[in-house]
This record gives C-alpha cells, structure tokens and sequence, in this order.
C-alpha cells in the first residue's frame, strides 16, 4: 500500500477507485431496473398495470394543468356576481 501523502500518483490513483465505483454503482442500478422489468414482463396482468399506469400519469397531468393554467372562475360564482350586480341597480 502506499502512503498518505497526497501525491500525483495518489490523486491518479483516488479518481480511478471513484471511476470504478461510480461504474460500478450504475451498473447494478441497471441491473435492477432490468430485474424488476422481467419481473413485470413475467406477470398475467401486464395490460392491466399498463392501463393503470396511464391512467396515473394522466391523472397527474390534470392535476399538474388545474395547478398551472389559469382558470375561469365557477359557474356558481359568476351567478352570484351577476344577482349582486343586478341588485346593486335596482333591477331585481
């Protein structure tokens, strides 16, 4: 082993081990996804949580729009200004 000094060599030598790790970190993480998609791929109700999912992802995307966009006020509430407006002529 070599020492704790810091040299060239050492820095050299500490980006390769972090290379390494760093290969072998996504390595098993693709690993694991690819696992759990076999593991999907394998079930009898794939079409199912297909269908599922998008409907997730859709829910989402509403929910992520009504959060976003704007939006026009209710209906009730439009009525109301109306009558309010109305009643503060005399018309009513």
């Amino acid at each position: 082993m070599q020492g704790t000094g810091h040299g060239r060599g050492q820095e050299a030598n500490d980006v390769v081990l972090l290379a390494a790790g760093v290969a072998d970190l996504a390595v098993s993480t693709v690993s694991g996804a690819l696992s759990g998609l076999r593991g999907l791929l394998r079930r009898a109700d794939t079409a199912d949580l297909a269908d599922e999912g998008r409907q997730d992802i859709k829910a989402r995307g509403r929910l992520a729009l009504d959060r976003y966009a704007p939006t026009s006020p209710p209906h009730m509430e439009l009525l109301a200004r109306h009558v309010t407006t109305v009643r503060g002529r005399g018309d009513v």
